[in-house]
């Protein structure tokens, strides 16, 4: 499969790329070409330096969604509106949104939803008829993708409305060692998954605990 990775040289798109890269093609995306290859080159190094055989191309967001069968959104929230506008060519893709609509207020984090519910909600209503959309991923840190010597060992809430695009998305999940993807039901229910993410955060923070995640039995 060929995964697109939206946003692919931020801390959360390139350690995707590196716990992927071993098991598909990667294109890591950004709004400069180079700025890609540089990020496709720093991932390979890594990749070899740890004896794993990789997959990465290093193009714009546009020719990563062009490219593609699975597009990530690896983006903060912020960019989620202009960078969905800028792009063309997503129907009938699957897309996937690990993004969450949060903020920092003093001590705490806080979910901060748009009027649409949650990110991906909102998502869906930017994006063009015949996407095939999908919640993934969104409770885990940047830093533990990175860390290739510590397994990533994560329930992944799998969200979405087309059943065929939810099984794509949790083979994926799937093939990364040691992640489990549960099919949390339909997209409605994304801010549940979404505002999971904030509280991960404070507990993290009040209690000293390195790394919170979420693990289902």
């Amino acid at each position: 499969m060929r995964i697109g990775i939206i946003g692919g040289t931020g801390g959360i798109g390139e350690g995707m790329a590196l716990r992927m890269a071993p098991f598909h093609t990667v294109v890591i995306g950004s709004r400069e070409t180079e700025k890609a290859q540089v990020c496709c080159r720093e991932c390979e190094e890594i990749l070899m330096k740890k004896g794993l055989s990789c997959s990465l191309i290093g193009k714009t967001n546009q020719e990563t969604v062009d490219f593609a069968d699975l597009v990530i959104l690896a983006i903060p929230f912020k960019f989620l509106v202009p960078t969905l506008q800028e792009l063309k060519g997503l129907e009938g893709k699957v897309v996937v949104s690990p993004v969450n609509p949060i903020e920092k207020t003093g001590e705490y984090f806080s979910y901060v939803p748009p009027s649409e519910g949650s990110a991906a909600l909102l998502a869906r209503k930017l994006l063009p008829e015949g996407t095939q959309l999908c919640l993934a991923f969104n409770n885990i840190a940047a830093n533990r993708w990175r860390d290739l010597d510590d397994p990533l060992e994560y329930s992944v809430a799998v969200c979405g409305d087309d059943m065929g695009a939810k099984r794509k998305v949790m083979e994926l999940a799937a093939g990364t060692p040691h992640l489990r993807p549960l099919d949390a039901g339909p997209l409605a229910v994304a801010p549940l998954v979404e505002s999971l993410t904030p509280l991960l955060l404070n507990l993290g923070r009040f209690n000293r605990m390195k790394d919170v995640g979420v693990r289902f039995f």
